[in-house]
């Protein structure tokens, strides 16, 4: 984190486990689903749980780009979305869209584009891009940076005294 100002909320397995577990019962009303497209990388673990928690054996995915580390840039899509999909879509099939995380909204606005009609759903969202998803579980604030568990390793911590016993 280059800001010091920045807040961060480290999430482990079990943790992001029980939240996208979370968001497939809230989800689980709004079905049932003909497919769910995956927002790769962050989408594919929480799409995993929400596509075998509602009984959704169509996952897709759609590639997008839009961190170096923890610098943002501009939406690269490296993966589109398949042709079988969209026909669905465009046949009236219900499509949902998991990500990990709506920071800016960036992202969720070139995905949501691609499928207007679909259902966004994300476990974590943060102000600047809550309006561009549908369903979400948990509210970070915008100056928070999400350590997800794909992020992290097991490593000691000193005590915050700055004690060494």
């Amino acid at each position: 984190m280059s800001n010091p100002n920045q807040k961060s909320f480290p999430v482990t397995w079990d943790q992001f486990h029980r939240d996208s577990r979370a968001l497939a019962w809230r989800l689980a009303s709004l079905g049932p689903f003909d497919a769910v497209v995956a927002i790769a990388r962050g989408g594919l673990v929480p799409a995993a749980i929400v596509a075998r928690e509602l009984n959704i054996r169509t996952v897709e995915t759609v590639a997008a780009k839009s961190y170096d580390h923890q610098n943002q840039s501009g939406i690269k899509i490296l993966k589109e979305i398949s042709q079988p999909v969209f026909e669905l879509a465009k046949q009236g099939g219900k499509i949902l869209i998991v990500d990990d995380l709506v920071d800016t909204g960036n992202t969720a606005r070139v995905v949501r584009e691609m499928l207007p009609g679909a259902h966004f759903a994300t476990v974590y969202a943060k102000p600047k891009g809550r309006e561009m998803v549908d369903t979400f579980i948990t509210e970070v604030s915008q100056d928070t940076w999400i350590f997800f568990p794909w992020d992290l390793d097991v490593a000691y911590v000193a005590p915050i005294s700055g004690g060494t016993d």
